[in-house]
This record gives C-alpha cells, structure tokens and sequence, in this order.
C-alpha cells in the first residue's frame, strides 16, 4: 500500500509499506477513506518530536471502512464506516475508568521509555514516535486500529467523510480546550485564543457552541484571521497590534476571564524587549518555544483559566510561571480524551449545530501529493488551513 513517511528532519515522502495485519484479537483493519495532516504532524516534519525513525508512517486523523476484525472484537463488523480517535486506549485500566483515556496505562507498549521522561506510561497514539508507541498512522491506504473495540466510532451514512472526519483529534481538542475554560451562558465569559489554525478554529466554535458571549483570536495569518471572524470572533493581528494593550483596551481593561493557548511548541511573536531577546536566542537554538503561552498568561484575568491544548515535547524556555502563580490563574492541559466527546459532538454534528468541514482548503485523491501539500500546510502558503486526502481516489 501507499502511505506518507518521516524520512528525516525537514522529509516527508510516500513509499510502497507493507499492508497492515491482524496481529491481536481486538483489533480491526480499515481501508481509509479520508485523512489529514494535523498541525501536530509539523512538529513531526520539523524534528521537534524524539525517537522518529526512518520510515515511519505519519497521520492520526483518520476514518474508513472496517475491511477485517479480529476475532475477540465483538464491537465492530466488516462494513462498518467509522472515525478512529488519534488515542488508543485499551478500556479497562483505572484512567480509562476515570474517562482520562488519553492517559491509558497499557495501550503504550514503549510506556517504559516514555515514563523516562513524563514519570508514567501514558496512552499510545497513531504515526507520533515511538515513545507514544511507535504505531503505524492513517495516512496510508490502510490502517491497523489497536483496541478496535474501544476507539473508533460508527458514524451514519448520511453525514459526508470531511463532516466527522475531524472527531478523530481536532473538533474534540478544540472542544475540550474550551470546556476547560468552564464556559456556561448565564456566566457570559470573554474568551481570548491564541492560535487560529485548525484547533483554534474548532475552539473559537466550541466556546459559542457552550455560550461564550465573546471570543478573541489572536494571529497573524490572514486568511486564518479571516475564519475567525466569519465563526464570530474579533481578531487581533500580533504583526501590528501589541497583544496585552489591545487586550485591555478591548475588554475595557477587565482581560478575557479564559484563554486559550492552541499554538504550541512552534510559536512565534513576543511583545516586550525582554520577550523579543529570548526570541531571538530560543530561535538559534531550536528549543521549544513558549511565547503564545507565556502571552496568554500574562493576557488572562486574575483568577482566571488558562486552557493549552498546544502541544509540547519536552523542557520549554522560560515560562512566566510568576506570573500564573501571583494572578492565582489555573492551568489546564493534556492530551484530547476523545473518547468522552466522541459521541456528544457527533450529535452536534447531526443537528446542524456545527460542520467542521469548514476548515479544509486542500483536498488531494492521491497521497503521493503529501510532501508538497506538508510543505505549503507548515509554510502558510497557497492559503493553506487543512488538507484532506482520499488515499483510494474517491472524490469528496
């Protein structure tokens, strides 16, 4: 079969890989029918995540028709269409019991190297290194789905691919981010975002979806600037804007009650002098960069909840941990639990309440266009904010 690989910092190609085999009873095999490229995935491309090896299968967005089941899964039948989380979760351990399921304790078989690092095992994830368990990814024409009897979801027929193919990370991380700021209607919350790219975008939706009476998104990218106010946010632009003025000036100096940090390890941007050094250093050093968190730090409210879905790897630069400490802010993060949210924002989707395929502004029938369309996704170009491949051809 074909799929997308990491060949090496900076080399994503497509190369004929062996097809997938049953190799546990619970799992189950699925023709793919539609994947993405997921923001994550540059970090990937970009090297910032360890243990990737030559070869490996990317893609953790992903869904298709189940072609094969093993012979304990008793959930799922040959034929059944469905959307697999980007976890993988087993079900039975005590976290997953919790609903923490992204912090499975078995689903890892690497757990021990990855506890090296985070102190525990946590739940295995498709195409991201091998210290998430070194699983093949989605985008390929075929994928194995460990714990198939846990995970994917089985999704109606009248509702198109690119509408529910977003339940597998992004809608549900972007969601999460935003039930993390406690949004109710009676509280009329102010939400500020960093971060318009997909996830972004999934929040600045979720929050009006859950009653925000106010969403800010924060960003530089003009098209992406311009999603966001055609899903009802005000924006502010960070190459001409200084973000905490503008952020008190449009809250008549109160500051959003939540933020949202979806950008991640990549950031760029910084306001102060101070700010604008370490920049400069981070940079040179490729360390993992903290700008957009520590600017939504400093933009929230006393009191207030600084929600980050933006991923990170490892150790950061400086972050303005005085700052959250003194303002009495809460930090919220972790992995999506996307199964929590897996059948709760399928029925959002059923009613009309949200088609997240609003995002997508690349579709390919043919993986061999990944490498190209990897380049323009993490280099902003050719107004590109999601892509979408067809791995067997089939028109959207």
């Amino acid at each position: 079969m074909k799929a997308l690989t990491w060949q090496k910092k900076g080399k994503i190609t497509c190369e004929s890989v062996p097809d997938p085999i049953i190799l546990d009873g619970r799992d189950a095999i699925i023709k793919v029918t539609a994947c993405a490229i997921c923001g994550s995935d540059l970090h990937l491309m970009d090297g910032l995540m360890p243990t990737m090896q030559c070869g490996d299968i990317l893609g953790h967005e992903t869904m298709g028709e189940v072609v094969e089941v093993g012979r304990d899964n008793k959930r799922l039948s040959v034929g059944d269409r469905v959307v697999v989380p980007f976890t993988i979760s087993c079900g039975e351990c005590r976290q997953c019991r919790w609903e923490n399921w992204s912090c499975c304790e078995r689903t890892n078989p690497n757990g021990k190297q990855q506890a090296e690092t985070f102190g525990y095992p946590l739940a295995g994830l498709f195409g991201y290194s091998h210290i998430t368990g070194g699983f093949a990814g989605g985008q390929a024409e075929y994928l194995r789905v460990p714990y198939a009897d846990v995970g994917p979801i089985v999704v109606p027929e009248d509702l198109s691919d690119e509408q529910v193919l977003f339940l597998s990370d992004i809608f549900p991380t972007g969601y999460q981010a935003a039930e993390y700021c406690e949004i109710t209607p009676e509280a009329e919350k102010t939400i500020a975002i960093w971060g318009c790219g997909p996830v972004g975008q999934m929040a600045i939706r979720s929050c009006f979806l859950l009653g925000a009476r106010r969403v800010i998104a924060i960003d530089e990218v003009p098209e992406r600037l311009a999603m966001a106010r055609e899903g009802g946010a005000e924006t502010i632009d960070f190459r001409t804007h200084n973000i905490q003025e503008t952020l008190i000036e449009m809250t008549d100096g109160q500051g959003p009650d939540a933020v949202i940090e979806a950008v991640g390890m990549e950031a760029h941007g910084a306001d102060t002098t101070a700010q604008k050094i370490g920049s400069a250093v981070m940079s040179a050093a490729t360390l993992e960069r903290p700008f957009a968190l520590n600017q939504a730090i400093l933009g929230c409210r006393p009191g207030g909840i600084v929600s980050m879905p933006g991923v990170y790897a490892g150790a950061l630069g400086p972050v303005m941990i005085g700052a959250l400490m003194n303002k009495g802010l809460t930090l919220r993060t972790g992995q999506t639990r996307v199964q929590k949210y897996l059948a709760p924002l399928l029925e959002r989707i059923r009613k009309g309440e949200i088609d997240p395929s609003f995002v997508i502004s690349h579709r390919s029938a043919s993986l061999e266009d990944g490498p190209e369309l990897y380049k323009k996704f993490r280099d902003k170009t050719d107004y590109c904010t999601k892509v979408v491949f067809r791995p067997h051809g089939v028109a959207a």
